[in-house]
């Protein structure tokens, strides 16, 4: 798993690449921890399969933004990972967009 960060205009855009799973959530979690911004935005395009313990570190990571006065939106989820956020009932907790522009026009 690859996470590629980049600040657009004080919200920090992340692109995730690989399987978010028990393996793989350290590394994320350490890997969000460098995160100062509030504003997060997470393109899950190409993340392929989460398990439980991604989801436990994508709320982490939700709850982090939240104690700094922000929040994370998440885009581009493939049908497979909306499915287990519309089962787990993630997707009321999370602000979930079709595309990074979506979510840039609701975080500004």
């Amino acid at each position: 798993m690859d996470v590629l960060f980049k600040d657009r205009d004080g919200i920090m855009m992340a692109e995730i690449q690989g399987e978010i799973n028990i393996s793989t959530s350290p590394q994320l979690k350490k890997d969000f921890e460098k995160v100062t911004a509030p504003k997060v935005v997470i393109n899950l395009a190409k993340v392929g399969y989460v398990d439980s313990s991604g989801l436990a570190t994508l709320v982490e990571i939700l709850k982090r933004a939240r104690a700094r006065g922000g929040t994370v939106c998440l885009t581009h989820l493939t049908d497979k990972v909306r499915s287990l956020f519309e089962i787990t009932k993630l997707d009321k907790l999370f602000n979930i967009q079709a595309d990074d522009q979506a979510a840039l026009a609701q975080l500004k």
